[in-house]
This record gives C-alpha cells, sequence and structure tokens, in this order.
C-alpha cells in the first residue's frame, strides 16, 4: 500500500504504540491539541459525503449505532468519504485549539469503520495566521511540514504513533490525508501548548488553562469523567465534560487531581467550578501547591506540598472562588483535593507569571 502513495513525504521517526497503551503514553504528559472542546476547528475538507468531518475532532469516544440509516446510507460517527477518489488523497485541515503547539504523537482512531476504513494515512503541520491561505493550498503541497510520513491504518482500531524526536517547531494548523479515501472515526494530535504570555509581568491570568500550556497530569480516580476536562476553557455542557470520580464508601477518603501549571507561579487565587454538578459536587475542596524542579511531577504524597486553601465548603453549580494563602512564593504544579468524592467542571488557577 504505501509504496503506491504518489504523493511522498519526508521520511519520520516515529514508534508505533499498542491501542491499549496510547492513552497512558499521551494523557498525563501531553493535550490533544485539535480538541474540539479546546476549540480544535475544522477549516476545510476534500470530502465528507458519508460522515462528516467535525466528527473527527469529537472529544469523546466513537459510538455505533447499527441499523441507523441515514440519506448517505448507514450512520457512521466519523469522518467517511465517497469511493474511487480520483486525487492521490483526501484531506481535512485542522486549526489547533491553542495558539500553537509542538507534536509528540498522533492517534488516528477507525472504530467501526471495517471495509470501508483508511488504509492508511500522513500527517502535515504549518505556521500561520491566515486561515484562508492554508486553505487555497488544498491537497497540493503549499507549505505544508512533515509531521508523520505515510502509515498504513487498518479496519476498527485505535493507531497511535510517538515521534522519535518530538517537533521542535510549532504548528497552528494541521492536515490530515487519508489514502485515496475511506472512514476514520477520531483524530488525535498529542502535545504541548506554545502559549503567547502577556507582556505585562503584573497581570494576571489563568495559568492552570490548557490554552496556557497546563496539563492534568495525574489523579486518584476519573470513573466518571476525566481529569483532563479540569484545564478546558469555558464551563462546559453538561455533567460529561468534567472531572467526576466514584463514590466512595471508606470513612476519610479524599480523591484528588494535580496540574502542571503552565509556567512558575505567583497564584492570587483560585476557582473550582462544580457547573453542572447538582447531586454530586464534592463537600468540600482543599488545594495545594509545590515548587518541583525534578524532571518527573510530583505524585500526590510528595515532600513540599504546601496547603494554600484549607478545605472549604462546596455547593451545587457554582463557581467557588478562593484567595491563595501563599502569594509570595513561585509554584509549578497545583494538587485538587475533593472531600469525600465528587464531580469538578473546572479548576482556574489565576496567578502572575513568576519570571
Amino acid at each position: 500500500m504505501l509504496e503506491d502513495i504518489e504523493y511522498k513525504l519526508e521520511s519520520v521517526q516515529a514508534t508505533s504504540i499498542a491501542s491499549d497503551k496510547i492513552d497512558e503514553r499521551f494523557r498525563s504528559t501531553c493535550i490533544d491539541l485539535i480538541s474540539g472542546t479546546l476549540g480544535g476547528k475544522v477549516l476545510g475538507f476534500s470530502d465528507e459525503w458519508f460522515a462528516e468531518a467535525n466528527n473527527l475532532v469529537t472529544p469523546t469516544a466513537p459510538i455505533r449505532q447499527p441499523g441507523k440509516m441515514v440519506y448517505t446510507g448507514a450512520w457512521y460517527d466519523g469522518w467517511e468519504t465517497r469511493r474511487h477518489n480520483q486525487e492521490p488523497f483526501d484531506w481535512v485541515v485542522i486549526r489547533l485549539g491553542v495558539a500553537s503547539g509542538t507534536v509528540e504523537g498522533v492517534e488516528v482512531d477507525t472504530a467501526f469503520f471495517s471495509g470501508n476504513h483508511a488504509p492508511a494515512i500522513s500527517v502535515e503541520g504549518c505556521f500561520s495566521q491566515d486561515d484562508d491561505e492554508v486553505l487555497s493550498w488544498k491537497g497540493s503541497k503549499g507549505k505544508w511540514e512533515t509531521i508523520l510520513d505515510a502509515r498504513e491504518c487498518g479496519p476498527s482500531q485505535r493507531f497511535g504513533w510517538r515521534l522519535d524526536a518530538p517537533t521542535s517547531k510549532q504548528y497552528t494548523h494541521v492536515r490530515l490525508n487519508m489514502y485515496p479515501d475511506g472512514g476514520i472515526a477520531r483524530f488525535r494530535l498529542f502535545g504541548h501548548a506554545v502559549p503567547v504570555f502577556p507582556e505585562d509581568k503584573e497581570a494576571v491570568f489563568d495559568l492552570s488553562a490548557a490554552q496556557n500550556g497546563a496539563v492534568a497530569v495525574s489523579c486518584s480516580d476519573q470513573h466518571f469523567g476525566t481529569k483532563d476536562n479540569l484545564v478546558l476553557p469555558g464551563r462546559g455542557k453538561d455533567m460529561g465534560d468534567g472531572w467526576e470520580t466514584a463514590r466512595s464508601r471508606t470513612k476519610g477518603h479524599v480523591d484528588w487531581a494535580i496540574i502542571r501549571l503552565g509556567a512558575p507561579a505567583l497564584i492570587q487565587s483560585f476557582i473550582v467550578d462544580t457547573a453542572y454538578f447538582r447531586g454530586n459536587f464534592p463537600q468540600k475542596a482543599k488545594l495545594d501547591a509545590i515548587e518541583w524542579k525534578n524532571q518527573s511531577d510530583p505524585g500526590a504524597d510528595a515532600e513540599g506540598w504546601t496547603e494554600v486553601v484549607e478545605p472549604s465548603k462546596c455547593g451545587p453549580d457554582q463557581e467557588h472562588a478562593f484567595g491563595c494563602l501563599v502569594q509570595d512564593r513561585p509554584f509549578t504544579h497545583v494538587k485538587l483535593t475533593i472531600i469525600p468524592d465528587g464531580g469538578v467542571k473546572r479548576l482556574r488557577v489565576l496567578a502572575k507569571r513568576h519570571v
């Protein structure tokens, strides 16, 4: 298959990641730079006859509805183009949900596409402030640079690749190429946001936002909703896009999540948002912070955590504002502890950047 592809790209060294290891490999250190909830947006595509390209950036896992038929045929939760493409490939152009980003890995999920799946893909990137110019290249080379050269796919499976050398260049747009046509359920671009910080050193802004480089690195539990939602923009659309843990049955139980801030911070205040959590909000919330200089991220029991918000009562479906007890020391990580369990939509860490 690969040898028949006419559109040749620069060779990139990348390691295949097993389907069941993709989340473990990327979710604790990276964000999905093109996630729809982060603001990733499909700008254009070659074709979407059978299923919409916008489905590629849906943050939740793809679903199946056997027997559901629409005008174009069977319904699919993904992007599917017509048969017999006469061009070298079908394509989708996506603008990242952050100002720009560097890339560590790629995931393509062909869930439920079997017999109509994408045989192969590649990924290209560019840095541009002009969406119209990027779209004008369509299926041509333009100013695209190789992120991942052509890789084979298969039916109904998650495919992941880790770049042996993460990109040093930052990108604003990516193009997913599918050879020659077919269907893909989800596309993930794992990497790191390269934020644009305010020039004013006294400016207070959210350094726990994914757009500003923050990552939710670990948590005690995420049974109903992932920790990664804590650093997303906005207040979400329902209970499903927050962080929610299982019900605890043990006396003295607490749950926790650790956020690596986008830059060392002089924290001024916090917002713990329980939007949409009306019968399952935590009874109390507590916040600790640490300045961590090791290469790996701190664990929940690491030495050096400092309490910056004492256990404080929470309520349903509201933003809770808490002042920071320590504002004159820099911190790199924040630990949110909920007592005893429950759901939190977003965490905001309002801070000055420590330069």
